[in-house]
């Protein structure tokens, strides 16, 4: 059976690490977690503690991070997750089953469980989440910048039912404590590539909450689904507002 290496990028995750880390035991013949060096919690020592080899390196951007962790990955194939996920144990039976049968196909396309408030997220966006993150580590590598990275893959992809759960935010407050550091890093992203703030960028806000309660169907998801749109709309409008104070800022 061909080789699976768990690729993983950190920064103060001692709370998530472990479950993440449990949730592979049994699957992968080597875990790879590069650390931010600017890490303030026991995140490296967590790490170390389940078998993984560990990397510090200075933060520049996600891409580079990322990249980072599949060049020293020696598996044939890596699987890619996040320290706020959880790989499932469908998941993982589908993934020893593919890999042992010399399969065709170079990266799967996995479905994602979204957890919010305690709740599994159906609606407004949420139900039909995918991502590519099991990959023949020869035939991929990561784009991207400082706030969004992507994969590029030289061959066919395939698709599985097993999913990685994900839980992005533990409550209200964590997500209003990661707010300002996204929002700041799109605003950033934006400017450089050239986009403008326009007074019409203030409908944003209410025009995704409609979309993402109503249209999307978050009301379906009761609370948690009322709550999701409202933040996210937020989200979305504050990165513009950042943008515009950045073109102000340069102006001057």
């Amino acid at each position: 059976m061909p080789s699976l290496s768990a690729i993983l990028i950190a920064k103060d995750e001692a709370r998530d690490l472990p479950g993440c880390l449990a949730s592979l035991e049994g699957l992968v013949n080597e875990i790879i977690v590069v650390v931010s060096d600017d890490t303030t919690d026991t995140t490296l020592d967590i790490a170390k503690r389940y078998g993984a080899k560990t990397f510090l390196r200075p933060f520049d951007d996600y891409a580079r991070m990322r990249q980072k962790s599949l060049d020293v990955a020696e598996g044939d194939w890596c699987l890619w997750i996040d320290p706020d996920e959880r790989v499932t144990r469908e998941l993982a039976e589908e993934i020893k089953r593919a890999l042992s049968s010399n399969p065709p196909f170079v990266a799967v396309d996995i479905p994602f469980a979204v957890r919010f408030l305690g709740r599994d997220m159906r609606w407004g966006g949420l139900g039909h989440e995918s991502h590519v993150r099991l990959f023949r580590r020869d035939k991929a590598r990561f784009t991207g910048g400082a706030l969004h990275e992507s994969l590029v893959i030289d061959g066919p992809v395939s698709t599985f039912t097993g999913k990685i759960t994900h839980e992005p935010y533990r409550d209200i407050p964590d997500y209003l404590s990661k707010l300002d550091r996204y929002t700041t890093l799109a605003a950033q992203k934006r400017f450089e590539a050239g986009r403008r703030f326009s007074v019409f960028h203030h409908l944003i806000l209410p025009w995704e909450f409609f979309a993402r309660a109503a249209l999307k169907g978050g009301v379906l998801d009761g609370y948690q689904g009322l709550v999701w749109a409202g933040l996210s709309s937020f989200h979305s409008w504050l990165k513009y507002v950042k943008l515009g104070r950045m073109q102000k800022a340069k102006s001057k």
